[in-house]
């Protein structure tokens, strides 16, 4: 394993999100990273005038860093840690600080986030463009279910994401819960033999979800795999079976994904929705 990235900038949804990093690094037994970016420019911000923070940006910048490897040694005593400050903006600085990891771990918005929103902008900007899989999370989740949800379509983008699912559900000793869903084709409620037509889809739909997951049960053995063959919208779906969910893992766009775009709208939503952390993940490099 060669570890994970958490970025840190003192905010609470960061700090959860390090929490999250520390423990699944010590869960793979792997190394952990923590990142903060110093912005060119952020000396310009008013710090001095918010209470609690150190009279110099420089200061502030190395507070965040100490504290946040105080946290991970506090979460996990036996974890490798190592801290970087870098510089530049603070998308490109974590892609370029993610590369070759196993996963990057951001909170859900910083410390310059608007109030009320969900996901902020350094979320947004990571998740369908980091070379890694990117977890982002909201706020500390403390109960275990022992469960990995993960979207299917059986695109490539969402078999990254069952692979990347294996992995943590091994590492947590869970189960991969895999959620197919599809819309119902558009038949008139009127039409003769309706309702047998709509059973015999979702029997063929829930035969070819099987189908499609059995050569992952074969490579997989150790990690128990159950499916829900779901007739309706994936994000919906998705948002409630998170409600018993450690991670819930979706690839970066599906098979109704827009070509050349980088987030799809399905996996867009469920970070905005789910009620746990969610695992965005791109394809490899050589396979998009």
């Amino acid at each position: 394993m060669t570890g994970l990235v958490a970025a840190v900038d003192g905010s609470k949804p960061a700090t959860a999100a390090l929490e999250w990093a520390a423990d699944d690094a010590r869960r793979r037994g792997a190394a952990l990273r923590i990142v903060h970016v110093r912005e060119p420019w952020a000396h310009q911000y008013p710090f001095h005038a918010v209470e609690g923070f150190a009279d110099s940006y420089g200061e502030f910048c190395e507070g965040v860093l100490a504290a946040a490897a105080e946290r991970a040694h506090e979460v996990a005593p036996d974890l490798e840690v190592t801290t970087e400050l870098a510089e530049g903006t603070v998308v490109e600085t974590l892609r370029a600080a993610s590369a070759g990891a196993d996963a990057l771990v951001v909170g859900s918005r910083g410390t310059g986030g608007f109030s009320g929103l969900v996901l902020g902008s350094v979320g947004l900007g990571l998740t369908g463009h980091a070379p890694v899989p990117v977890v982002v999370v909201r706020r500390p989740h403390r109960d275990e279910y022992h469960e990995v949800v993960v979207g299917f379509d059986g695109s490539p983008h969402s078999e990254a994401a069952l692979e990347f699912a294996f992995e943590e559900a091994r590492a947590r000793r869970a189960r991969v819960h895999a959620v197919y869903a599809w819309e119902a084709p558009i038949f008139s409620p009127f039409a003769t033999g309706y309702t047998a037509t709509m059973h015999e889809v979702f029997d063929e739909e829930s035969r070819s979800a099987r189908l499609r997951l059995a050569p992952w049960r074969e490579k997989h053995p150790d990690v128990p795999l159950v499916e829900s063959a779901v007739f309706g919208h994936p994000v919906p779906a998705l948002a409630e079976a998170s409600l018993v969910a450690d991670l819930v893992v979706v690839g970066s766009r599906g098979l109704g994904g827009v070509r050349g775009a980088l987030l799809g709208s399905v996996s867009h939503a469920v970070l905005h929705r789910a009620h746990c952390p969610v695992a965005v993940v791109r394809l490899p490099e050589g396979k998009r």
